[in-house]
């Protein structure tokens, strides 16, 4: 089941390689003006912790405004989408181990993702920059409501005593449609570990079994999602290089970390900012133009 599945994964890399490369060939003396530099250390850093658990996400829309990285907007849905998608499949290849999950469960979330991550990246590279810039903002709040809750334990109480495997009938319907609008939303920049991981919980699914569903869900989605980016060139070019080579040393370093380091109160200082974030692309989109 897990040579199945990384084989999938693996067809999907190839794929987004391809359009990937493609385009950055065509456009290689237009790769943008942003710094490679920076965008390596964004790479390292938020690859890095997406490894430990905290999200690549929300930390690296939080660094792009920091250090208003970006000249626009719109760019950052597609970046996010492009730019994470191979740390993320070595994330996957590294950690997606033999789990005692129904394949027909698995397989029917991980596809549901997949789907929603195309509706949704279809729908979100023609939105203003206004609407993308509120969608990030509430985006932002959203996540840090998640990763708060995961710190606080709520999460980890609604998988209490939990021991199901398997998900059936209405349970599975539900599941099904509840990660197709994780992935749908990963595109405007939530990040799906949290809410899949909620819903796993809520469901009745043994707690473990949320971590080949989320891993192999983004890791299926984000491929799809950042092609349909990259055919509308809607992302950074130079950003996209820079994380990719930065992100893949963070994932190399954090998967042969060996780590009792006291992650809390860096979690917490990283919720606290990406609330301000969230506030201030909220505050962005209802600016009108001078």
């Amino acid at each position: 089941m897990v040579a199945v599945l990384l084989g999938i994964l693996g067809l999907l890399l190839l794929y987004y390689t391809v359009f990937l490369v493609k385009d950055l060939i065509a456009n290689k003396s237009n790769l943008g003006n942003e710094s490679l530099p920076i965008a390596v250390g964004i790479g390292f850093v938020t690859d890095f912790l997406d490894t430990l658990g905290i999200g690549s996400f929300a930390p690296t829309t939080m660094l792009f405004q920091l250090t208003k990285y970006m000249d626009d907007d719109k760019k950052i849905p597609g970046t996010l989408n492009i730019a994470h998608t191979i740390p993320v499949m070595i994330e996957a290849f590294i950690f997606i181990k033999v789990v005692d999950v129904s394949p027909v469960t698995l397989l029917s979330l991980v596809f549901a993702a997949i789907v929603g991550s195309w509706v949704g990246s279809k729908t979100v590279a023609k939105l203003p920059e206004k609407k993308v810039q509120l969608y990030i903002g509430l985006a932002l709040v959203v996540t840090a409501f998640l990763m708060a809750a995961r710190q606080l334990g709520w999460l980890d109480m609604l998988g209490a005593g939990n021991t199901a495997t398997a998900l059936t009938g209405i349970k599975l319907v539900i599941g099904v449609v509840g990660n197709f609008i994780f992935g749908a939303l990963m595109t405007i920049g939530v990040g799906l570990y949290a809410p899949c991981m909620a819903m796993v919980y809520m469901l009745g699914l043994n707690p473990l079994i949320a971590f080949p569903i989320m891993m192999a869900s983004c890791a299926g989605l984000m491929p799809v999602a950042g092609v349909e980016f990259i055919k509308n060139g809607n992302y950074s070019r130079k950003g996209t290089i820079g994380i990719i080579i930065g992100g893949v040393i963070g994932v190399a370093i954090a998967a042969n970390f060996v780590t009792n380091m006291p992650m809390d109160v860096l979690t917490w200082v990283i919720i606290a900012v990406i609330i301000y974030t969230g506030i201030t692309y909220i505050l962005k989109s209802r600016k009108t133009a001078a």
